[in-house]
């Protein structure tokens, strides 16, 4: 029964469950305003580009990995070579350093959605509504734990009556609510500017005055994306992987994954940017919450009556996005506690939800109490919140996903990747490019990624 619960019943729950890890936040707020910032159908180009490539790279791997020991991420990589258990503690530390803020900002995003489920989204749309949102000590302390809570509870279930369940109900309505929020932005009309002109501005390349250094500036923000979005070298995929059944066909569903993630990563995009065109223009576009939870509400304001519909919507869906990313997000720690202190799945949630609980508060009074500003080595500015992100996302991310580079295509060999995936019988595609992109282009663009983070070269 406990073996049963933890695996999926078939390749379709593996498939939802490990695309919902993929589609969260970073694909609505960051996607967006990447693609308006570089040059439209420039970075959507180069973006597929990479998905094909070094993100299928990435992501056979460490499924392949999981699925192939049937571990945890903190012991697949020693199960592969002794010397390489390091990747699996970093593969954990990571998860269990966003876990927390994860859950902070999506308290946040349960409060825009109950502010706009009781019709007061015009409230969110004044200028300081956010800052007094977040800078408040309580309020943003209740949604952190109630999200916590419920991330906490799907885990609980297990991963075939627990993450399987919730993600075949969550990503179908997320998909749908994405396609059908993106169609109603192409509609959108004000004034002699239309959602097609905004739709143009993003999907037509932009090469106009763009050098070659600019165009090496697009590529290494859609990389970053990408790496982010696809939730590699964070353990997840490597959990996900152990639970998937020997007899399913592993390439279709990484296959799979790809075009799901990458499909809503579009769509946010379509529904994202013609809407914000509409009513900003360009400049309008913002990274990070504040084209969430600043500059959209003031879009669906401007919409009038139909804007607090969309707006319901809108938030809706982002909250299943983030839902889904942080049960997985959990999921690889818990299985690592599971695996290595032979924990009951009771138990390692309780552990890890309160541990995260703690941290959570911290993140949240960041913003008031504990409040500080330092400057990380990437130029930007930063208190606790941005601290934590930096630390797992632009330093630790790119040294485990290094690591599984040289572990893959220099100790163990990639033919070790390709017989896992191809054991079924079922044929792997693209195996010469998975061995060069594994043993020398994705190292570089991981190298150069890790520098770039680190403020070492400046592209």
């Amino acid at each position: 029964m406990e073996k049963k619960q933890n695996s999926f019943s078939g390749a379709i729950g593996f498939v939802l469950a490990a695309a919902g890890s993929a589609v969260g936040l970073g694909n609505i707020w960051r996607f967006p305003y990447l693609a308006a910032k570089d040059g439209g159908g420039l970075f959507l180009v180069t973006y597929l580009i990479l998905a094909l490539t070094f993100g299928f790279t990435m992501l056979i791997s460490e499924v392949a990995l999981g699925r192939k020991t049937k571990r945890s991420p903190l012991k697949a990589y020693g199960d592969i070579n002794k010397k390489f258990n390091w990747i699996g503690l970093f593969a954990c530390v990571v998860p269990f350093i966003i876990f927390p803020y994860y859950c902070v900002i999506g308290g946040w995003v349960m409060k825009y959605m109950i502010v706009f489920l009781s019709g007061k989204g015009g409230m969110a749309a004044e200028d300081g509504y956010f800052t007094g949102f977040i800078t408040s000590q309580y309020e943003p302390v209740i949604y952190a734990v109630v999200f916590t809570l419920i991330t906490a509870f799907v885990i609980f279930n297990g991963v075939n009556k627990g993450i399987e369940k919730i993600s075949k109900i969550l990503m179908p309505l997320l998909l749908v609510l994405v396609l059908g929020v993106a169609i109603f932005s192409i509609t959108i009309k004000q004034g002699d500017v239309t959602g097609l002109d905004g739709l143009k501005v993003y999907m037509i390349p932009n090469l106009k005055g763009k050098t070659i250094g600019d165009i090496l500036v697009v590529a290494m923000d859609a990389m970053g994306q990408l790496f982010y979005s696809i939730s590699v070298a964070m353990g997840i995929m490597v959990a996900y992987g152990s639970y998937l059944r020997d007899e399913d066909n592993l390439t279709r569903s990484v296959n799979q994954i790809e075009i799901f993630d990458t499909l809503v990563a579009f769509l946010a995009g379509v529904m994202i940017i013609p809407a914000v065109f509409v009513f900003m223009g360009e400049e309008g576009m913002t990274s990070g919450p504040g084209l969430m939870f600043i500059a959209l509400p003031k879009v669906f304001l401007a919409m009038g009556r139909i804007g607090t519909a969309v707006g319901v919507i809108f938030f809706l869906m982002v909250f299943f996005a983030a839902l889904t990313s942080s049960i997985s997000i959990l999921e690889a720690v818990v299985s690592s506690l599971m695996d290595h202190f032979n924990m009951s799945r009771l138990k390692a949630t309780i552990i890890e939800s309160v541990v995260g609980l703690i941290l959570a508060i911290v993140v949240c009074l960041g913003y008031n109490v504990f409040y500080f500003e330092v400057e990380l080595p990437n130029h930007s500015v930063g208190q606790i919140l941005d601290i934590m992100d930096y630390l797992s996302n632009n330093i630790l991310m790119p040294v485990v996903a290094i690591g599984t580079c040289i572990l893959i295509g220099w100790v163990a060999g990639p033919d070790v990747i390709i017989d896992e995936a191809s054991k079924t019988g079922a044929k792997f595609g693209r195996k010469r490019l998975y061995k060069v992109m594994v043993r020398y282009i994705a190292p570089v663009l991981l190298v150069i990624l890790l520098l770039k983070s680190l403020g070492i070269i400046n592209i």
